[in-house]
């Protein structure tokens, strides 16, 4: 069926009435004989209603992206029925969920780069002829984002959209296709507040005209804020099913946890100025993805046993900034300045031996080899040295022991250490890695951008008491971070950036309403 044939038929198809069971999982389970030691959905039970938000919410590892993919046709249920509209049907790829009236927004982008907004979506169109009818895609794709407040140019390259723009083309992809169910993995967990509102009210026109939408989250106040029912699911299974108006924050903690989990706010040590300064950056300028000035005179310093967190709107220079202290992005003017040592334009390798960590925004392609095992993926920064290997050979029963150590005290879900590729983890999981690699030796210095991104409640805690020890052994911490409560939880001073440049550095008991007003350049 090509998307125009899709497009007839959605004309005449019966409009769902209002609570109508648009799709229904039954006794859905998946395994992965001789990988998993445990099945990945255990007869899970699952059904999504005209006209409603639905939440899938738990913690990460527990199934939900597993169920979503089944749904959506990018694997199949090893058993267990799916029903579409009170109807039996067989799902087999993604194309037939479309066909169906299903589709899914990835939480990892699937975007051409090179390519415009329309080509992307064209991508997946079946046509007649060789070429596609780009000039019919881009106006339908106008009309659907004037329609649901999805603000996209069709023309844009994707490489010179924001995250936050990207995440739009994924929805409008789906959008495209006219669906009924619209199935969406994480969407927020890389978009600002702003974005996320936005994002909302998208969502809750789209369930008014008769759509339902699943959303998939970990992050319980986004549940109050857009769903009107949650299901909770926990290592594969249904934990249970609430109207949203009728349950509380602690019941679905405890359903997803098992237990209650309290984010302690912790105390904050006094800045001692006789410590060593960790960092300095001098007059920063860097240029950015775009070929224009991002950076525009940035000076900072930061010491041992301090943590300074960097607020700031998604794009006004914060990647920029990291990756110019770590080597990854050329200073053109100004320095950085790590432990007295002038390390502008050093190499990566060079910065990482004086004791720098980093953790990057986008973990999947910086963060990791998606083609390498668990194991090679921990093992990754530290394979050349004693005593992980000895003149050129690994020492494979140590790092296997470290490894194990590691995915135990980070609670990382993974079937097998050196088998397992790290690109079919969760992107919590594949967060929870990364956090376990650069951090287990104790840096001296560690640079973080979005340390709890896409983290469970349980995740974030442990990441917040792994900051927090850490300062307290000394060790320098430049967070950037989009969570205005979260810096003001572990920050000693929040410096806020605007345009390329810091327009103020604020104590963390600085109002949420102020450190904003600087962020969106509304405040003089």
């Amino acid at each position: 069926m090509t998307w125009k044939d899709r497009s007839k038929a959605a004309g005449v198809k019966r409009k769902p009435v209002p609570g109508e069971v648009l799709l229904r999982a039954e006794n859905i389970v998946k395994d992965f004989p001789g990988i998993w030691e445990h099945l990945i959905l255990d007869h899970v039970n699952f059904e999504v209603r005209a006209g409603e938000i639905h939440a899938l919410l738990g913690e990460n590892g527990a199934g939900k992206t597993v169920l979503a993919n089944i749904l959506s046709g990018f694997y199949l249920p090893s058993e267990g029925r799916i029903y579409v509209r009170g109807e039996l049907a067989k799902i087999t790829c993604p194309k037939d969920a479309l066909e169906l009236g299903i589709g899914m927004v990835h939480q990892e982008f699937t975007l051409a780069r090179p390519f415009t907004v329309a080509e992307n979506v064209a991508l997946g169109l079946e046509t007649s002829g060789f070429s596609y009818p780009i000039s019919e895609v881009e106006e339908k794709i106008r009309k659907l984002s004037k329609k649901y407040g999805l603000d996209v140019d069709p023309k844009a390259k994707i490489e010179d959209l924001s995250v936050g723009e990207q995440q739009r083309v994924e929805i409008l992809k789906v959008l495209f296709y006219e669906p009924d169910v619209i199935i969406l993995d994480e969407p927020t967990s890389v978009l600002t507040q702003e974005e996320t509102k936005m994002l909302f009210s998208a969502l809750r026109t789209m369930a008014d005209e008769g759509h339902g939408i699943v959303f998939i989250t970990h992050r319980i106040n986004e549940v109050f804020e857009i769903s009107d029912r949650v299901t909770v699911m926990r290592l594969g299974k249904v934990i249970g099913s609430r109207k949203t108006s009728q349950t509380t924050k602690e019941e679905l903690i405890r359903m997803m946890m098992g237990k209650e989990i309290t984010i302690p706010r912790f105390l904050r040590a006094s800045r001692n100025e006789q410590r060593r300064i960790a960092l300095e950056v001098r007059d920063l300028h860097v240029i950015g993805d775009k070929e224009r000035s991002t950076l525009k005179g940035i000076s900072l310093s930061l010491r041992e046993g301090e943590i300074l967190g960097i607020a700031g709107i998604a794009g006004n220079g914060q990647k920029e900034l990291l990756e110019a202290i770590v080597g990854l992005r050329r200073v053109t003017k100004g320095q950085v300045i790590i432990f007295d040592k002038d390390v502008t334009n050093s190499p990566p390798r060079e910065i990482y031996d004086l004791g720098v960590s980093y953790i990057p925004e986008d973990r999947r392609r910086v963060g990791i080899s998606e083609m390498m095992t668990v194991a090679e993926n921990i093992i990754l920064k530290d394979y050349r040295k004693y005593p992980f290997s000895s003149k050129g050979i690994l020492n494979r029963a140590l790092i296997t022991k470290h490894v194990k150590k590691l995915v135990s005290e980070f609670n990382i879900l993974v079937p097998d250490l050196w088998l397992t590729e790290s690109r079919i983890l969760s992107g919590g999981n594949i967060q929870r890695l990364i956090l376990a690699r650069e951090t287990w030796w104790k840096p001296k210095l560690i640079i973080a951008a979005y340390p709890t991104h896409g983290l469970d409640v349980k995740g974030v805690s442990f990441t917040h008491k792994l900051f927090l020890k850490l300062k307290s052994e000394g060790t320098a911490i430049l967070m950037v971070s989009e969570d205005l409560e979260e810096l003001k939880t572990l920050s000693d001073r929040i410096a806020v950036m605007c345009e390329g440049k810091i327009v103020g550095i604020l104590s963390p008991e600085t109002s949420v309403e102020e450190i904003g007003a600087l962020m969106t350049g509304s405040k003089g």
